[in-house]
């Protein structure tokens, strides 16, 4: 979601660096006796001969599995691609891109209605229909499948590509059954559809990510067990997608759903007028207006595909821009077309920018009656903290009542169940009613280590000042110990409700890596585990936890931890959500 820009828009022209890739350094199956025109090469693969620029890199899926099948660089990728958890996450915009991939039971799953099926003896198939700046053609004389992704500028060139293919004499052609069964996939429309259980993202508080491809089920598994996420953002439409989505199938969807996971829907297409990024939409507030409408159909048929029902948000991905009044006006037209059009398609709208561009545009415009506004904003302000503050990007006031996402941290490679994934760090207060109704009053307290009557601790707790990192004049520590010995924040709430807690403490590699903190909820206590040897200084949020009202204490800091170091007790915050 990030930096990468599409292409050049002329293909002969495109350069090509891919690391870490497997590269042929010519094709392995090519003949010496096969001409290619001045400025092209021929990548065989099973059989089926295709001319490309002879710029364009060769990736062989088989010599290297995990490689990312990517479509922001000019390349043909051969074989089966992988679980794509090596795809970074900041990729955005494509140029053009061929995968070429054995026509068996793995590859027959991703076929489609559009996908276009060769005639016996033939490798090109005339007229092949192309959806979301990708076109699938089965050649079924070679057994291959082979999925051409392009821009709408690169489509023609991309289309001169596959006219060249022809059938060497190693091609084997596809087993008719396989084809059959495919076909059958393909047509039937008696079968009930698989299905998410229930709307997405839902209701939902808590941690998510996002990464460029949807991973495997394996790595699902082993991140559903471990980490600390249950929220994962999935590219399902867009022609500026960079990644190819091999996992991402509504057999996918529903495994995931009836696992805990909640799906963000990310549509990844027209960019700002006033940006660098492609395609662009169009600087007319009207045609905007109408791109904005068009996309939103092709989200909600790419939604529905993958069995994301109505009810669901879809979030329109617009990358930074370097924003002013017509190009405001244009991305505030395109996004009032988008949540119409959504919103009679049964969908709710929403929307992903940097803090600095789109956001600050959506809620300056909050009360502006020209634009329609969003039902949820994706706000992606890379503070390290995780909550839904909008900072000085968007008011408070604005989009309130469980209809925020925070991007807070991005880029960032993590391990969990031994498998490691390059995503981006979000936190999520979404609900799939939408009201327009006045936030509750808003109330916020503090709760320092000195604060009269709102700190208790045993004589086991010693005092410092040490670090400059602290909340006030000094904080409390005390060795871990296996004994009930904790420090209790006291604080009178003025109503039962929901109230985001955040804690401050300094931070020192001297102290506790897994510290436990206490809050006392009206379901009974629930313990959040804090590294108090990083992040300090600042607020850190442990989530959002329904107290009671009344005096009483509401979050302690335990001793009993199987951690090293010193636990610290220095301040926490109450705030009303």
């Amino acid at each position: 979601m990030r930096k990468v820009l599409a292409g050049p828009a002329v293909l002969a022209a495109m350069s090509i660096a891919v690391a870490g890739s497997s590269l042929a350094a010519a094709a392995a199956w090519a003949k010496p006796a096969d001409a290619v025109a001045e400025g092209g090469r021929i990548v065989g693969y099973h059989g089926y001969r295709v001319t490309v620029p002879a710029s364009w890199q060769v990736v062989d899926l088989t010599a290297d599995p995990q490689a990312c099948v990517r479509f922001d660089r000019p390349t043909v990728y051969l074989g089966h691609p992988g679980d794509q958890s090596a795809c970074p996450a900041d990729l955005v915009g494509r140029t053009a891109a061929l995968v070429i991939e054995p026509m068996d039971a793995v590859s027959a799953a991703r076929l489609t209605p559009q996908t276009a099926v060769t005639a016996p003896g033939t490798a090109v198939a005339a007229g092949a229909a192309s959806r979301d700046d990708a076109i699938q053609v089965a050649v079924r004389g070679a057994g291959v499948l082979v999925t051409a992704a392009h821009t709408p500028d690169t489509e023609d060139a991309v289309r001169r590509i596959l006219g060249s293919a022809k059938l060497g004499r190693d091609a084997r052609p596809a087993a008719d059954s396989l084809l059959t069964t495919a076909a059958s996939t393909r047509t039937a429309t008696g079968a009930a559809p698989l299905a998410a259980a229930g709307p997405q993202p839902g209701v939902y508080t808590g941690k998510g990510f996002d990464t460029c491809a949807a991973p495997s089920q394996s790595t699902m598994n082993a991140w559903r067990n471990s980490s600390p996420y249950r929220a994962i953002g999935i590219y399902i439409s867009g022609g500026s997608r960079s990644c190819s989505q091999p996992n991402l199938t509504a057999n996918w969807v529903t495994n995931q759903t009836n696992n805990g996971w909640r799906l963000i829907p990310i549509e990844l297409g027209r960019q700002a007028p006033c940006g660098t990024r492609l395609p662009k939409m169009s600087a007319d507030p009207a045609t905007a207006r109408s791109q904005g409408a068009t996309a939103a159909n092709s989200a909600v048929s790419a939604a529905q595909a993958l069995g994301i029902p109505a009810g669901s948000a879809i979030y329109n991905d617009i990358e930074h821009y370097p924003s002013n009044a017509s190009c405001k006006d244009a991305v505030l037209s395109y996004l009032s077309g988008w949540t119409l059009q959504l919103h009679a398609r049964g969908y709710l709208s929403g929307m992903y920018s940097s803090g600095s561009s789109g956001i600050t545009d959506v809620c300056s415009a909050y009360h502006d009656s020209r634009y329609t506004r969003l039902d949820h904003l994706w706000i992606a302000w890379w503070n390290g903290v995780a909550d839904t503050d909008g900072g000085p990007y968007c008011d408070d006031a604005f989009y309130t009542n469980h209809r925020r996402l925070h991007q807070y941290a991005g880029e960032v490679q993590e391990t969990w169940g031994g498998v490691q994934i390059n995503i981006d760090r979000n936190y999520l207060d979404v609900s799939t009613t939408v009201s327009e109704e006045p936030p509750p009053t808003s109330w916020s307290a503090v709760v320092d280590n000195t604060t009269a009557g709102g700190f208790t601790a045993s004589a086991n707790w010693g005092t410092s000042a040490f670090s400059a990192q602290r909340y006030g004049a000094d904080y409390r520590f005390a060795d871990p110990v296996a004994a009930s010995d904790p420090a209790w924040f006291r604080v009178n709430i003025p109503q039962t409700a929901s109230y985001e807690v955040a804690i401050w403490y300094p931070a020192n590699a001297g102290y506790n890596n897994a510290t436990p903190f206490i809050v006392a909820t009206t379901g009974g206590n629930q313990s959040v585990t804090v590294d108090q040897r990083v992040n300090g200084g600042q607020w850190i949020s442990l989530g959002v936890f329904t107290l009671a009202a009344g005096d009483g204490d509401k979050v302690g800091v335990s001793r009993w931890t199987t951690g090293t170091g010193y636990v610290v007790a220095d301040a926490v915050r109450f705030t009303r959500v």
